[in-house]
């Protein structure tokens, strides 16, 4: 739906742009590793841990985090993400001095988290710790209004090459892509626009080119 895009145009539009913006999808890593992900750890922690490991959250001191599919955390590592939103601090997974850390935190999911705090699947706490600025991102065919200016944006983002101009789009090629449903949202929309791009080689985009 767009939840990278709006956490970079957040980030970018924060007093923490000046630092790093570090993208996490929680839902892509397995339980025993998140932790270690997130947090960091020590030398010797558990098996293969042979050197100390900064986490994603100390690579994103002074910075954002963005941490998508939140809703599939288990609950000890809530507990710990809770304590970093409270105290600014967590411990690397084997280790006992706190790490201090300034970040916006952004999250994500596709879930509906109040349900899963009634069901007992997401901490009540960190839940309101969390929302408080909620954006709602419908799917893309409920916004086709939209679906223009990310095309430009894509057509951008894409060009062959830094110096050159974006690729052309016919007027109904655009056509095409606003009727369109995009069961897969916004990434269907970037990666249907890309391979228009590399097809049309610096030409323009036209219908058949929108498979």
């Amino acid at each position: 739906t767009g939840k990278e895009l709006v956490a970079t145009t957040i980030h970018r539009n924060s007093g923490y742009a000046h630092g790093p913006l570090i993208k996490v999808n929680c839902a892509a890593l397995p339980e025993t590793l998140l932790e270690s992900e997130l947090f960091g750890h020590e030398k010797g922690a558990f098996t293969g841990a042979i050197a100390q490991k900064k986490g994603h959250f100390e690579r994103a001191n002074r910075g954002t985090i963005f941490l998508d599919e939140i809703g599939e955390m288990t609950f000890a590592t809530q507990k710990k993400l809770l304590r970093v939103l409270q105290e600014r601090e967590f411990e690397r997974v084997g280790g006992t001095v706190s790490v201090k850390v300034d970040v916006r935190v952004i999250t994500a999911t596709n879930k509906n988290l109040p349900q899963e705090v009634r069901d007992g699947s997401f901490r009540e706490d960190l839940y309101f710790r969390l929302n408080v600025i909620e954006i709602y991102l419908p799917p893309l065919r409920e916004r086709r209004d939209d679906i223009p200016l990310l095309v430009e944006h894509f057509l951008h983002k894409h060009r062959i090459n830094a110096s050159s101009a974006s690729t052309q789009i016919s007027a109904g090629a655009m056509r095409m892509l606003v009727d369109h449903d995009w069961p897969g949202n916004v990434r269907e929309l970037e990666n249907t626009m890309e391979r228009a791009t590399i097809m049309a080689q610096g030409g323009v985009i036209t219908e058949d080119l929108i498979t």
